[in-house]
This record gives C-alpha cells, sequence and structure tokens, in this order.
C-alpha cells in the first residue's frame, strides 16, 4: 500500500541533495567568494581587489603575457564580453594601451601596429627611420674618379700645403736665376722651407744652384723646357717633351738621388692631358692660392698686399726667382718672412 505523500517527500529530498551537490560543486571551482583569488589578486595590484565577480584569473597569468587575460579565465556562463578587454587594461605591464605612461617606448614600438622597425632603430618617435615615410631618403653616393697607378700621385692640383692648418708653402717659379741665392739667403734666415719649379735649361745653366736648393732642404718641382703658353694648345708629343725633358735636365743638375715631386704648368695651364702626362712621370701637379704678380713688377707694396689679402691657412703662394729682374721680389720677401711668423704661419711643402 502506498502511503499518500511519501512519492512527494522523496523526490523533495532528492532535489534538496542535488542542489546541495552542485553547490558544493561551484564553490569549489569558483574558490573565495569574490571571483578572483588571493594569488591571483597578488599578481595584480592595480585591480584593487574589486575585480569582476563573474572571472577568476588563475595564478599563473603573467603579467607579461600581453594579450588577452580572458585565457586564464574561468567562464562561469555570466561572463561580461568587456570583462577581458578591462581587465588587460588593468595590468600595468600591459602594452595594449600606448599613452599609459608606465609604457616603455621599446614595448610602444612592439605592440603598435603602424610601426615595423628594425631591431637596431630607435622607437623614439623624434627619430627619423631611413627609407619611412616623411623621413629624408639618404643621399645617393657618388662613385669616385678612378685612382692612378699606386705608385703615382694623385692627378688633381694640388692647392694645399700637405699638412694642412696654419702652413703655407712658398714657391718660385722660372729659376733658377739671379734672384735664387738671395732668396735662399732668406729663406735659411727665418728657416722657412720652399719649393723651386724649375726651367729645365735653366737648372742645367745652374747646377750649383740646383744642388744648393736641395742641400738646404728645399724641394724641386718642373717648369717645362721652354715655358710655353699656352701649353695644352701643344700637340701630345710636343707636350709630352716639355715634361720629360724639363725633369730629366733638372734631374742632372741635382746629381744622383735627385727628386722631381710636382710638374707646374706655364701659367697654370693645366689640362687633362699635360696632367696625364705629369702623373706617368710620377708628377703632382702643383696649382698656388695666392698669386703675388710679382713678375709683373708691381712695386714691393703690392706684392705683400696681394699675400695678405689672398693667404689662408693651408695655401700656396706662387713667387718668382728666374725670368728676368726679381730684385722686387726680393724685397718684399725681407718684409714678408717676418710678417708670416708673427702671424704664426709655419712653413710647408704642397700636397703631393
Amino acid at each position: 500500500m502506498r502511503v499518500p505523500g511519501t512519492r512527494r517527500t522523496t523526490l523533495r529530498r532528492a532535489a534538496a541533495g542535488c542542489a546541495a551537490v552542485l553547490t558544493l560543486a561551484l564553490a569549489c571551482a569558483c574558490g573565495p567568494k569574490g571571483g578572483i583569488s588571493q594569488d591571483a589578486a597578488a599578481a595584480h595590484p592595480s585591480t584593487g581587489g574589486t575585480p569582476s565577480a563573474s572571472i577568476t584569473l588563475s595564478p599563473s597569468a603573467a603579467p607579461s603575457a600581453g594579450g588577452s587575460s580572458s585565457a586564464s579565465a574561468s567562464a562561469s556562463g555570466s561572463a561580461a564580453p568587456t570583462t577581458s578587454a578591462s581587465t588587460a587594461a588593468a595590468s600595468p605591464s600591459t602594452s595594449t594601451a600606448p599613452s599609459t605612461p608606465s609604457t616603455p617606448a621599446s614595448s610602444a614600438a612592439r605592440t603598435s601596429p603602424s610601426l615595423s622597425a628594425a631591431p637596431s632603430t630607435s622607437a623614439s618617435p623624434s627619430t627619423p627611420v631611413a627609407g619611412s615615410s616623411g623621413s629624408p631618403a639618404a643621399p645617393a653616393t657618388t662613385a669616385g674618379t678612378p685612382r692612378p697607378a699606386a705608385d703615382a700621385p694623385g692627378s688633381s692640383i694640388a692647392y694645399g700645403t700637405a699638412s694642412g692648418g696654419r702652413t703655407v708653402a712658398l714657391t718660385f717659379d722660372d729659376g733658377p736665376g739671379q734672384a735664387t741665392g738671395q732668396v735662399l739667403d732668406l729663406l735659411a734666415q727665418y728657416h722657412a722651407k720652399a719649393t723651386f719649379c724649375e726651367i729645365g735649361p735653366q737648372a742645367s745653366a745652374n747646377p750649383a744652384l740646383v744642388k744648393r736648393i736641395l742641400a738646404d732642404g728645399h724641394r724641386l718641382c718642373d717648369h717645362t723646357v721652354h715655358h710655353p703658353q699656352p701649353m695644352h694648345t701643344l700637340s701630345h708629343d710636343k707636350q709630352v717633351y716639355e715634361i720629360d725633358a724639363a725633369k730629366d735636365m733638372i734631374t742632372q743638375a741635382g746629381g744622383p738621388g735627385t727628386q722631381v715631386s710636382w710638374f707646374r704648368a706655364p701659367g697654370g695651364d693645366f689640362s687633362a692631358d699635360n696632367r696625364q702626362i705629369a702623373v706617368q712621370d710620377g708628377l703632382r701637379p702643383l696649382g698656388w692660392t695666392v698669386d703675388t704678380r710679382d713678375w709683373s713688377k708691381p712695386g714691393v707694396p703690392a706684392i705683400i698686399a696681394n699675400v695678405q689679402k689672398e693667404l689662408h691657412p693651408g695655401g700656396i703662394i706662387l713667387m718668382h726667382d728666374g725670368g728676368g729682374d726679381r730684385s722686387q721680389t726680393v724685397a718684399a720677401l725681407k718684409l714678408l718672412l717676418p710678417w708670416l711668423v708673427q702671424q704664426g704661419y709655419t712653413f710647408d711643402f704642397p700636397a703631393s
């Protein structure tokens, strides 16, 4: 016989038992009341202990994960879709918000979708990146002029001293002549060195002066055989003769071991042809930066004024010790040498 109400009572007791089991299971799964475990709260101090009750962060969720923290969350069926984003923004090490003051520039460079910098590129926004939008492109390099042989001097014209700085190179053309001895005396008095650009036949006619030039520590330059002007109008063979023969005459006058280091075209009339001839002879084309115009005999004050107006550190002064009366040159040199010393100049040779 069935007792009335017994089945209903049994069902109620079964339902109550299931509810108790379900409650216990949820309590084990969700942890302490509040929704975030104590270990997870310690790992994220910026949450302030008041996170959403529907998200449980695992203690193994590292701050440097940088991605969405929802991957380590246990879904309880009531997680709001915006909760994971707000939780990630609360992490101090999360670099998804570039405007966060504590985010280092390097992290911003790594996470910014608009910047794909190379590892060696600075992430500072003020530093332009070559080739990037809005930054100037690197200038294109130009090919250098072909270099001469290793044992030949440069084919470019020398317009400065070998040492640079506050130095000056004194050069004397068209000798050796009657004024050469006086010039050498003055140079010795001030311990000044100079370069003598000699005419071939003049060297042959005055070998003693050539030897004295070398003995006093000065140097020699090829100034052709006949001083032709304009030189570039001569045929190639004639220009070869003017340079080659003059060099031979100068070296013979100086004796064994005589070295001629430069070539100066008469009137500075250099051309690609005579420069190449000079280079093949082991001579560096030699120019000047100060023209005293002493060859025109303008007067001693004018010669000095030209030097004082045109001279700059590292310059090359053009004067003459041959080709006629050079008394004005000698008189001007007597005044120029002490002036150069007072101005702090030292004496050097041209670049070779």
